[in-house]
């Protein structure tokens, strides 16, 4: 029986050590020089407690969309919608009723392009709500960006280039109101601070008091 859970092994001949990670969909990610295979078990074994402990937590991370076919709720700002397919020859499309339910259409529950459609619609959310949040924190911060940006992204939330070109990760339409707008304030701070020093938190806190337990809920969700 195999004991080792799946994953992919890249390798990559200038690291120096072998490095655990997950992609977005919890799958274990190995990169490290040339080694035997043997001492990748090895590694594996060593550290498979915390492997699966970190695939769980992964697996439940509210918003979690990898495979539609296990999950019946979409999160909108905050709150898990009901999913709904209806099966119909039409070109697909998702729609968000008055009762916050999502109802997703076409002829067949095929999971990339669910996805595909899901990510249009954090998007198109994206440029409404979130726009309007950065030109009321400008306003009241004093702080403008060059340019915004909004695009799905793996790692990051949000970030401000040298020059305050601002970009949002679209996933944030996942979040509560109040998370987005800690980011969005997070962000705008970075146009005057480009570092996370005494002097850049404290800007934040000015704005946003209670950031600590903001960037805490920011972990619960992908």
């Amino acid at each position: 029986m195999n004991i080792f859970p799946c994953y992919t092994h890249i390798i990559k001949p200038k690291l120096k050590n072998i490095y655990l990670g997950f992609d977005e969909h919890g799958e274990l990610i190995i990169k490290s020089p040339k080694v035997s295979i043997e001492k990748i078990e090895k590694l594996i074994i060593s550290k498979a407690s915390w492997i699966n402990k970190t695939q769980l937590r992964l697996k439940n991370k509210k918003g979690n969309m990898s495979d539609f076919s296990s999950i019946d709720t979409i999160y909108y700002l905050g709150e898990a919608s009901s999913l709904k397919f209806i099966l119909m020859d039409c070109k697909p499309r998702l729609e968000l009723d008055s009762n916050r339910e999502i109802k997703i259409y076409g002829k067949e529950q095929d999971n990339q392009a669910l996805i595909r459609l899901t990510d249009k619609f954090y998007l198109q959310k994206s440029n409404e709500h979130i726009a309007k949040e950065v030109e009321k924190w400008s306003k009241i911060m004093g702080l403008f960006p060059a340019t915004v940006k909004y695009r799905k992204t793996k790692r990051q939330w949000g970030s401000c280039s040298g020059t305050n070109h601002l970009s949002f990760n679209t996933m944030l339409m996942k979040l509560p109101p109040i998370v987005i707008e800690y980011v969005i304030i997070h962000e705008l701070a970075h146009i005057r601070y480009k570092h996370h020093q005494k002097d850049f938190w404290e800007l934040v806190e000015n704005y946003c008091p209670n950031h600590k337990v903001l960037r805490n809920q920011l972990k619960e969700y992908m």
